[in-house]
Parts: structure tokens; sequence; C-alpha cells
């Protein structure tokens, strides 16, 4: 039992870990799409001068800003919650719903989102998508890349979620506080 505890321990903490370093550095990507969305606004009503791969940068700073940060939302437990009854509830009742959320729940629609998507997103790197834009962006295929990552990296923090809400259900841990890692507890 011990080592089989550590071990899920580990894939825990190991999962965590991506998701805390790609969400530290996902992060950026939020300024960078304010950034250039205040030089767009700059650009066009001061020097009255557009630019559609500019606009178009700003959709991609925020379709991977979201998709990509997903998976450190969840494991920072930012995700809209209606949590009436579980805000106080015991920490056990809370892994409870917190296990059967991401069994009944988040999996099923990630591997439904992967099923609908991967042939969606193979189509458009057959093709090289590009922007129906003219002088838009020529890599919607790498922008609709994002959604097999978002996917991957959402279901492996919720398997991250489960590991440690089975471990409070059977008694190894006493809490998951919000957001902390199995190395801080």
């Amino acid at each position: 039992m011990q080592v089989l505890v550590k071990r899920l321990k580990s894939i825990a903490l190991a999962i965590d870990s991506l998701n805390e370093r790609i969400g530290r550095a996902i992060a950026w990507t939020a300024l960078a799409m304010v950034l250039v969305q205040f030089v767009v606004v700059i650009l066009r009503y001061v020097f009255a001068w557009g630019s559609i791969p500019a606009q178009e940068s700003i959709w991609y700073f925020h379709g991977i800003l979201f998709m990509i940060g997903a998976g450190y939302t969840l494991l920072k437990d930012g995700h809209v919650r209606v949590d009436i009854f579980y805000r106080e509830s015991s920490p056990r009742t809370k892994a409870m719903v917190d296990l059967f959320g991401v069994i009944v729940f988040l999996l099923p629609v990630c591997l439904l989102i992967w099923g609908m998507s991967w042939s969606y997103v193979l189509n458009s790197w057959r093709v090289l998508e590009g922007s129906t834009e003219t002088s838009g962006l020529p890599t919607i295929f790498l922008l609709k890349s994002v959604i097999p990552i978002f996917v991957i990296l959402l279901s492996l923090e919720g398997i991250s979620l489960a590991i440690k809400s089975f471990l409070v259900i059977v008694g190894v841990e006493k809490q998951m506080p919000v957001g902390q890692h199995l190395e801080e507890l």
C-alpha cells in the first residue's frame, strides 16, 4: 500500500509540476495580448492604419491563453463552480465530489472533445489552413493544434485531481488545500 501511495503521489506531483510550469509560462501571453491590442488601437485611431495580422494575433493569444492555461486553472481551483454545498463540506466529501466530477464529467468531456476535434485538426494540417482574410495569418492550423494540447493538459490535471481526491477519501491525506501540491502538504 505504501508503494502505491508513493507512486500515486509522484504521478500527481509530476502532473501538477508540468501544469504549473506551463501555466506560469503561458500567463505571459496575456501581457502580449494586451500590448498588441494597445498597439492595434493606437494605430487604428491615431494613425488611421489597420493590421489584419495584428488583429488576428489577438485571437491567437486569447485562444492559446485560455486553452493551454485550463490545466493550470484546474490545478489552482480557479474554474467556475456552483458551491452552495461544497464550500461547507468536509474535506472527504469535497474529495468525493471532485473524484465524481473528474470521472463522470471532466474525463468523458475531454475524450469527447479529443474525438470530435482530431479530424478537424488533422484536416487543417493537411491543407495548412490559413486565414480567410487575404492578408491574414497563414497559421490557423497551428492555432487549431491547441485543441489537443488543451485536452491533454486538462485531462492530466483531472487525473492528478482524481489521485489527490482518492488519497483524501482513503485517509492517506487529511485534506487537499486549494491550489496546493502534494509536496506542500
